[in-house]
């Protein structure tokens, strides 16, 4: 009776060998770029300072005049002709392309 039956013992393993491979290919190919990304925007908005050109979220371009509330949170934008609006820090994309010019007073 017992020939027939198949030895057992690496069969558990192995059988959750291809769920670990598709986990570290998806931690390599989602999950990690996704971590460098947000990594590299922490450090872009904690490097702000009054003066840099900057494209918001929604698309706005502007001068940075200053910052305010808790933890410099919110930040004031000149987006030229003397108006100014204000953003939270977060919705800042990154510094203007130097092919975009920001507005000027004109």
């Amino acid at each position: 009776m017992a020939a027939g039956q198949p030895a057992g013992g690496g069969g558990g393993m192995l059988a959750f060998f291809p769920m670990i491979l598709m986990f570290a290919i998806i931690y390599f190919l989602l999950i990690r770029p996704q971590m460098k990304r947000q990594g590299r925007q922490r450090e872009m908005l904690n490097t702000l300072a009054k003066g840099d050109q900057i494209v918001t979220r929604g698309g706005l371009l502007g001068k940075i005049e200053a910052f305010k509330g808790k933890d410099d949170q919110q930040v004031i934008i000149d987006l030229g002709k003397g108006l100014k609006v204000t953003v939270a820090r977060p919705y800042i994309v990154g510094p203007a392309a130097d092919t975009i010019a920001a507005p000027t007073d004109r």
